[in-house]
């Protein structure tokens, strides 16, 4: 499978080498100094895109591979506002697309524990609930999209919630629940949702100890990807 690389920072760069590992060529690396072009992709034959670049530029490079026929995995997060702009596209151009705010199978069966605790805990109004993630330093959004997944999980479970707030900007409301993003040199990832209670506290929490598990989990949607048309996320792989 040929594979059109789509940033080449850290997480470019750990895909790149499962790619090659598990067979796949990488002949076109669209970064800073090769930007995506229709001159850029000339005369090459690309099966699948994957695009790990930044919320400023994800939309043009995903509606690009979307209106060229190019099926794109995407697992930019902090452009999400304009998700349903790539789905319509998606749809009109016949094309493929695939994101997930988080690429790990460990972290997609923590956002199914995490609903599950949250759908019991729904039951129980003395335990209010919060959130913090940690990533490294070079990550621009905040929170995480894998934060944000997390609470929609928790809104979609909690009927006294209906929303939050990121810690430092404002006050969670009572209906409300607050997140707080720390940034520390070379962490990939942590997250931990805490339930607390007068009596007791209730913890669940996610590490990553490398970017090994987003980036296989990107590759593998893009094998999956491959010849299908839609717009698809990790739950259509993973089957839960």
């Amino acid at each position: 499978m040929n594979i059109l690389l789509i940033g080449y920072g850290k997480m470019g760069k750990t895909i790149e080498g499962i790619a090659k590992d598990r067979g796949h060529q990488v002949p076109v690396v669209i970064d800073v100094e090769n930007p995506l072009t229709e001159q850029s992709i000339k005369n090459q034959s690309i099966d699948v895109a994957i695009e790990f670049t930044s919320p400023e530029a994800a939309f043009e490079n995903i509606k690009f591979c979307v209106e060229h026929n190019i099926p794109v995995v995407s697992g930019t997060t902090g452009w999400l506002d304009r998700k349903a702009e790539i789905e319509a596209l998606c749809d009109k151009h016949k094309s493929a697309f695939f994101y997930a705010s988080n690429y790990s199978l460990g972290v997609n069966l923590f956002f199914k524990l995490n609903e599950y605790l949250a759908k019991m805990i729904n039951h129980y109004p003395e335990y209010s609930v919060s959130m913090e993630e940690i990533h490294h330093i070079q990550k621009k959004d905040a929170p995480s999209g894998t934060a944000i997944t997390l609470a929609e999980g928790i809104i979609q479970e909690i009927q006294r919630k209906n929303g939050w707030v990121l810690k430092g900007e404002q006050e969670a409301a009572q209906e409300q629940f607050a997140i707080e993003a720390k940034r520390i040199e070379n962490v990939p990832g942590t997250h931990t949702v805490t339930y607390e209670s007068e009596i007791d506290s209730i913890e669940i929490k996610h590490t990553a100890h490398s970017r090994q598990g987003f980036a296989l989990g990107a590759v593998v949607a893009a094998e999956w990807l491959k010849d299908k048309q839609g717009a698809f996320g990790m739950n259509d792989i993973l089957k839960f």
